[in-house]
């Protein structure tokens, strides 16, 4: 790792697994040096950690290697985690927002990340059936937002209420990125753990969880 500050100490998947990144705007070519194995990116020296990277095989590698599941990190930390598998693309994403502060922070803050990568991606947005009013201006605004930097979006309104349902739905659209919050982090881990290299896999599928 390039890291600076040892930001590995959060997490329990073992630090050679992780890479740390370091752009405010990751490069357009960013998802082909992940999928072919490259380092760390080093965007500019005085940028602190924007993105922690790991192949997700190798996670669950791990994970299955355990007695029983375990938290990917001991306390989920500021900084993103991206999990890919066979590649990370951003053909066809699918953002998660359940109307808390988090969601709209992680849905904004990925956009700023990712805007050089996601001009040609389809994207569908998931939210809850029923958002309060105070909410109503925010969910419009992250519509918006997600619509002028990606090709085509989709907003949906589904009852959705564990991360599991997401997955599923990923699976069966064939997305490509599901960008939700670390607040679904452990959920998440026990479905990929119980579903790794099952009938239902999806080995195009990448993970993008942050607060």
């Amino acid at each position: 790792m390039v890291a600076k500050v040892d930001i590995s100490v959060n997490f329990a998947v073992p630090e050679e697994i992780i890479k740390t990144h370091y752009c405010d705007r990751l490069p357009t070519g960013f998802p082909a040096n992940l999928t072919n194995g490259g380092k760390s990116l080093m965007c500019n020296p005085e940028q602190s950690a924007a993105l922690l990277t790991a192949h997700l095989p190798e996670v669950l590698d791990w994970l299955h290697g355990l007695e029983k599941p375990r938290p990917m990190e001991n306390e989920p930390c500021a900084t993103p985690v991206l999990l890919f598998d066979r590649e990370m693309s951003t053909e066809k994403l699918l953002f998660h927002y359940d109307g808390t502060p988090a969601s709209a922070r992680l849905i904004r803050n990925f956009i700023e990340l990712f805007q050089d990568i996601i001009k040609n991606s389809k994207a569908t947005i998931i939210s809850p059936s029923f958002i309060p009013k105070s909410k109503m201006k925010e969910e419009q605004e992250l519509v918006q937002l997600v619509t002028s930097s990606t090709a085509e979006t989709s907003f949906i309104k589904f009852n959705f209420n564990r991360i599991g349902d997401f997955w599923s739905y990923a699976v069966k659209h064939e997305c490509t990125l599901l960008v939700t919050t670390k607040n679904y982090q452990a959920d998440l881990a026990k479905v990929l753990f119980h579903f790794y290299k099952g009938g239902m896999w999806y080995d195009r599928l990448s993970f993008y969880l942050a607060f």
